[in-house]
């Protein structure tokens, strides 16, 4: 009801306006979601600020040259890339309208992040195998909570990404799944960034000596 007339007179009727056309839900969602991606920032900038502290600290134990393997890493970099130009094909395809290419390509992303998981998986087994377990030293500590704490925020978007392709599958595209989309899209892309700089930072000048 209008709020600047509280008294209505005899035989007037009340008048009720929509201001939904006033608010601008998709506008504040991802503004949402960029202040959530920027708070996830701080937690990786700090996680790599102890890397940078402890990454040296060996404790008579094996160092990144020792127990890295660079061509299993860069594999893995490469299906994390592969992944990122997937969805920003799936993300052409919505613009188009095409629901079914959106799902192939929804669909192919998530098989090469369960790719780059299942590679980081048998990093972690084969390190932990060789007694190179987030025990052994700081400088594995701070290892494993790194790139480990990065693979639990690909495990989550994959599952956000399944979620996402059933309720596509089962609404079509409308404008609340779009939005959803480019949320999922923003979040993808964050995670690419971040590991680019786990594999330069850790990785490559981790096999320096």
């Amino acid at each position: 009801m209008n709020s600047s007339s509280t008294t209505l007179h005899a035989g007037q009727t009340p008048r009720f306006y929509d201001t939904a056309g006033s608010h601008h839900p998709q506008q504040g969602t991802l503004l949402g979601f960029w202040l959530y991606l920027m708070s996830d920032c701080l937690i990786f900038a700090v996680l790599f600020a102890t890397y940078a502290v402890l990454g040296r600290s060996y404790a008579a134990g094996p160092s990144g040259a020792d127990l890295f393997n660079l061509p299993l890493v860069a594999a893995n970099t490469a299906m994390l890339l592969l992944s990122s130009i997937t969805y920003g094909m799936a993300m052409i395809a919505m613009q188009h309208g095409r629901v079914k290419t959106v799902l192939v390509w929804l669909a192919i992303t998530g098989l090469f992040g369960l790719g780059f998981l299942s590679l980081e998986l048998f990093e972690f087994h084969h390190l932990i195998g060789e007694g190179a377990g987030p025990q052994r030293s700081a400088f594995l500590s701070s290892f494993f909570a790194l790139v480990g704490t990065h693979g639990l925020h690909v495990t989550f978007g994959i599952i956000w990404l399944v979620v996402l392709m059933l309720q596509v599958g089962k609404l079509g595209l409308t404008a609340e799944n779009k939005r959803r989309l480019m949320c999922l899209s923003m979040f993808w892309h964050f995670l690419d960034v971040v590991w680019i700089g786990v594999f330069t930072f850790v990785y490559l000048m981790g096999v320096l000596p």
